[in-house]
């Protein structure tokens, strides 16, 4: 599949929502509850995503576009955080945490979010999408990048650990669709 990468702005908050709804939908049907994937609302993550594109300190997302421009794919990056937010799904959770080492903020990036449509899993939109990423994350100076995956999620585990990633040691246990998930925080040198 041939698509182009380009860096996301405010006015594709809502096709960027769809592609986290549905990938959600599919991706994490084993995981979390139906009901709980099925009430995910389109309109409410465009809402979330319009204001972090528009934010000052906005993350730097990039998306995937096929042919006619249809966005297939985003990645969603920033600066490690200081602290864990307590966001289902993100970077991290409120429950225990097992972090051996922290990570420096001015040299390690949060691969945030990395989602496709169903349609182009296996295609390669994923992994052109993550090599640009990995590209302008060291673009910006950092070293190191990490990331939080669901410890159930085989598929992505698989994608990650292809493309170089490989879990740390850090672990937390957060809330998620009223189920308590794992998440295994999986890092990358960015030069090597």
């Amino acid at each position: 599949m041939t698509t182009a990468i380009r860096e996301a702005t405010p006015d594709d908050a809502a096709a960027l929502a769809a592609v986290h709804v549905l990938s959600w939908r599919a991706a994490y049907s084993d995981l979390l509850p139906g009901p709980y994937l099925d009430a995910l609302d389109p309109e409410e993550r465009a809402a979330v995503w319009r204001a972090r594109l528009a934010a000052p300190d906005r993350p730097t997302v990039l998306l995937a576009t096929a042919a006619g421009g249809r966005v297939v794919a985003f990645s969603c990056f920033r600066a490690w955080p200081e602290e864990v937010p307590d966001e289902p799904g993100g970077s991290g959770g409120s429950g225990g945490s097992d972090e051996p080492g922290a990570l420096d903020p001015a040299t390690t990036a949060e691969l945030a979010a990395l989602y496709a449509l169903p349609e182009v899993w296996g295609t390669g939109v994923g992994r052109e999408l993550l090599a640009s990423s990995t590209e302008a994350l060291t673009a910006a100076g950092f070293r190191t990048a990490a990331l939080w995956v669901f410890a159930g999620n085989a598929r992505g585990r698989r994608f990650y650990e292809a493309a170089g990633w490989r879990p740390d040691g850090a672990s937390v246990r957060d809330v998620t669709g009223g189920r308590e998930l794992e998440e295994l925080r999986y890092r990358r040198e960015l030069f090597t």
